[in-house]
């Protein structure tokens, strides 16, 4: 079933119309119609919980508004518009995509500047900022005046958590319609999945202990690697017997989460060096290449420390999801003991739940979960990952 731009948008029907109605009416716009008022406006914030696909829906919205096709329906998927907005490579469509940990007033100053001018190959000037709970007070503060001043035909589409003024201050939010996307139905998750060519049964699977991240579920399907970290994750609970079991699963969830900052960067890293080297003339010769070079220590510099604070991020992003699934282990617990009949989210590690809730009170089953939630409060406020993991895990030890 061909459902154009929208393929990538899992479970999210009430979102779709909204946003499939404000794209007629920017194509009204252009076309130099009067489309009702309020139909479409020139901010939007898409919120919703990780895995809801609240950034593929600002995407997939941006393709919409840049389709070509001349029609009632914008949002083909197929035309050029549609096929470069999706790809990335669109020229009136920029994603804002922090590799660090904030995105700063510089870059979003910069992002200001090109935002006011006249699209040159599309219909709108589009601006997808896909975490914008990561913007800084001075980021925030130069975006605000192009969301309250809008270009005429520019729109920004921000993506955050939630509308909470902790994630989005008040002043933008104001100014910004919101669309709430919701947590996908498992069904409606491993129906995407087999639509992609998946075996029913592997879909199902994914589905059901993805905790509604669908591109957690993609990838649950089909990395081996990513199966056999979730698995040594939901080991942990029942393989502290003693305290010194603390500090080897303490090493093996952080060593394996900054493995996985080296892999997923690593050769990115040394191509940007080795590119930045060449343009400041590294290798070269003759008159001037002394200075230059001088002149690109502080260049490198700079990289290094993007790299690092690009490196950060990722770490404590896989450090996140290992904890988000101990979590839900020790919720499944409750659960269990209280024998609720709600659905678990690890249904394939039932048995463990079980064993689990015969040898441990709810109070202490509690604190474990409770001691899980404080780690990755700590890891927010900038606590050292080793010592908020191996605090974590004394408490589980003990209960």
């Amino acid at each position: 079933m061909n459902r154009g731009v929208w393929g990538d948008v899992v479970g999210q029907p009430e979102a779709v119309a909204v946003l499939s109605a404000a794209a007629e009416a920017a194509a009204s716009v252009v076309a130099g119609g009067s489309p009702a008022p309020g139909a479409m406006t020139h901010a939007w914030l898409f919120t919703g919980p990780p895995g809801s696909g609240h950034v593929d829906a600002a995407r997939s919205f941006a393709a919409a508004l840049q389709c070509s096709v001349a029609d009632d329906r914008p949002g083909c998927g197929t035309c050029p518009g549609c096929h470069t907005t999706l790809a990335g490579t669109h020229a009136d469509v920029r994603v804002v995509a922090p590799e660090g940990l904030s995105i700063s007033v510089g870059e979003m100053r910069s992002l200001v500047q090109v935002s006011a001018r006249r699209p040159t190959a599309g219909r709108w000037q589009v601006v997808i900022i896909t975490e914008a709970d990561r913007l800084t007070e001075g980021a925030a503060n130069a975006l605000l005046k192009s969301v309250e001043e809008p270009p005429e035909r520019t729109v920004f589409l921000l993506c955050a958590p939630s509308s909470h003024p902790d994630d989005v201050s008040v002043t933008i939010r104001s100014r910004c319609r919101v669309v709430p996307l919701g947590t996908p139905r498992p069904a409606a998750i491993a129906a995407a999945l087999e639509e992609e060519g998946l075996a029913p049964e592997v879909a199902s699977w994914a589905a059901s202990v993805c905790g509604g991240h669908v591109e957690r579920a993609r990838r649950l399907a089909t990395e081996e690697d990513v199966r056999a970290r979730r698995e040594a994750v939901l080991r942990i609970p029942l393989a502290l017997r003693r305290p010194a079991d603390v500090f080897t699963c303490a090493d093996q969830l952080v060593s394996t989460a900054e493995a996985d900052a080296v892999s997923a960067h690593e050769g990115r890293d040394a191509a940007e060096r080795e590119a930045l080297e060449t343009a400041m003339g590294a290798g070269g010769t003759g008159k001037g290449t002394a200075a230059a070079t001088r002149g690109a220590k502080g260049a490198i510099k700079d990289l290094e420390k993007r790299q690092k604070s690009r490196a950060t991020r990722t770490q404590r992003d896989s450090l996140d999801q290992a904890l988000v699934d101990l979590a839900a282990f020790y919720r499944d617990v409750l659960v269990t003991s209280s024998g609720a009949g709600a659905a678990l989210n690890h249904p394939d590690r039932a048995e463990d739940s079980r064993r689990a809730a015969e040898a441990w009170s709810a109070e202490s089953t509690l604190r474990r979960l409770e001691a899980v939630l404080g780690c990755r409060t700590a890891l927010g406020r900038n606590v050292k990952p080793r010592i908020a993991v191996e605090a974590m895990l004394f408490t589980l030890q003990r209960g």
